[in-house]
Parts: C-alpha cells; sequence; structure tokens
C-alpha cells in the first residue's frame, strides 16, 4: 500500500466577525505557496462567501454545487497563484449556513479527491460559535485562534476555546494577535486570554505572534489584491511571511483523534493496530 503524506489542516477563526480572519487565511495561504507548499484556502463562511471578493475572482461554480453532486470539488476550484486555490463558498444561500451533520461530512470527505495535490488546507471559518464553524474546527489538526484589541474579540475567542474544550474536549489552540500596534500589544492581548483560559479551563494556547495594524491592508481591500501582493515589502507582509515560516515548521500529526477529519484516512494509513 502506498504510504502518503499527510495534509497539513488549519482551521483559522476568532469567534467574532472584525477580527481579519479572512485576510489572514488568504495572506497566509500565499505566503505558504511562495515557500513551495501546494495550499487550498477553503471558504467556509459558506453561506456569505467573501474570500473570492477579497481576490476579485468570479466562481461560476460553488460548494452548494458540490454538495447537490453537480460536480466534483476539482471542477470548482480557482487558481490564485502556482501553489494556491481556494475553494469559493457561495454567497446569499440560506439553506448553505445550515447544512446537516451529513451535508458538513460530506463535504469533509469530498477533500480525498484533491489529498494528492495538497500540502495545506487552510479554512476560513464564518463569525460566531455556530455548528458549522466548530464541524469545520473539529475536522482540522491546528487551530488559529485569531484576537484583535477589541474587548470582545478576547471575550469571543474564549467562548469558542470554552465550547470546543468542554463538549468536544479540544485542548490545544494556537493565537494570533491582528492589526496590533506593536509587538507588546499582541503578548498583551494574548496575556489576557491566557488568564481566562488558564484560570477556567484545561487548555494549552501558544502564541504564534502577531500581525501589525496597516493601512496598506484597506487599501490592498479595495483593489481586491492581498497584501502580500499589493504591498509586498510592507511591514505587515514581512509578518505574514514570518507567521508562514512558522506554520510550515508545525508538525503534521499523523494520529486521527476520534472525529471526523479532513483526510482521515491518511491519517488511518500511518497507524497499525497493536498485537
Amino acid at each position: 500500500m502506498t504510504q502518503h503524506k499527510p495534509v497539513k489542516v488549519i482551521a483559522v477563526t476568532g469567534g467574532k466577525g472584525g477580527v481579519g480572519k479572512t485576510n489572514v487565511s488568504v495572506n497566509l495561504g500565499l505566503a505558504l505557496g511562495d515557500l513551495g507548499q501546494r495550499s487550498i484556502l477553503m471558504d467556509a463562511d459558506l453561506g456569505l462567501a467573501n474570500v473570492d471578493v477579497m481576490l476579485g475572482l468570479r466562481p461560476s461554480k460553488t460548494v452548494a454545487d458540490v454538495l447537490n453532486g453537480d460536480c466534483g470539488l476539482k471542477d470548482i476550484m480557482l487558481d490564485v497563484t502556482e501553489n494556491m486555490k481556494i475553494v469559493p463558498a457561495s454567497s446569499g444561500t440560506q439553506e448553505m449556513t445550515s447544512l446537516s451533520t451529513h451535508e458538513h461530512a460530506e463535504l469533509i470527505h469530498a477533500f480525498n479527491e484533491v489529498a494528492d495535490d495538497i500540502d495545506v488546507l487552510i479554512i476560513d471559518t464564518a463569525a460566531g460559535i455556530s455548528e458549522s464553524v466548530v464541524s469545520f474546527v473539529r475536522a482540522a489538526q491546528e487551530v488559529l485562534v485569531v484576537v484583535c484589541d477589541e474587548p470582545t474579540s478576547i471575550t469571543d475567542a474564549y467562548a469558542l476555546i470554552k465550547l470546543l474544550n468542554r463538549d468536544y474536549k479540544m485542548t490545544r489552540f494556537r493565537v494570533l494577535a491582528n492589526m496590533v500596534r506593536s509587538e507588546q500589544e499582541g503578548r498583551n492581548m494574548f496575556g489576557k486570554l491566557l488568564t481566562v483560559t488558564d484560570r477556567f479551563l484545561d487548555v494549552t494556547l501558544q502564541y504564534v505572534g502577531s500581525i501589525p495594524y496597516d493601512e496598506n491592508v484597506r487599501k490592498a481591500v479595495q483593489r481586491q489584491v492581498p497584501v502580500l501582493k499589493a504591498f509586498p515589502k510592507s511591514k505587515v507582509s514581512l509578518a505574514y511571511r514570518q507567521l508562514a515560516n512558522k506554520v510550515n515548521g508545525w508538525p503534521v500529526l499523523n494520529v486521527p483523534r476520534g472525529h471526523l477529519e479532513f483526510f482521515v484516512e491518511r491519517l488511518v494509513q500511518g497507524v497499525r493496530p497493536s498485537g
């Protein structure tokens, strides 16, 4: 049996809107692509797609067509660069925001057909802590929680971590501070979150760094070009490259954790039943 390399799966989440998750997802995917990692970014805000808008792309087919059985996942993917593709979601479709558990499972399994062509899958989750968000986060190996300096951001990130820990026994989370005015501000944000999780939850948080506030991000969004491409020498682009280097060094977990995961059969291949 051929031993396939497991795929690194990262859910980018935050518990609330406005923390810059999509910007992080897009630019991290591009920066990983520049490092030679074949990345796919899935827009998992299934009813309010925004990844394609941010990239100025107009998909003719979306995840909705895959779930309807009209086409496969490969048919809807759009090229962003040589090493990065996106899986677009549909926009303004109410039924896509309330998929059944079975439909979520089908979507997660659909990724098996692209497993040989990919090193990293990034899932840009919707805002909030809906069942859909929880499904995709649980199906990932790495959870990157994005926080920014708003009181509700820390509160909502904590609520998400608490839910995942209490109801699904998830214990490991990575935290990225976004739109910070200084490196110290990022560490302070992480410190606030760590104080409450250490006190009330049995979880491990790991600080992965910060992304600085930069006016160029807004300009890039208006142009519908990722800031990494529009302003490659900006401080924010440099920070995304540093983040990608860190992510590239994360080990790929190759043991399934007992619930539905992306590319689970690749994980199972590495597991041998003990005598």
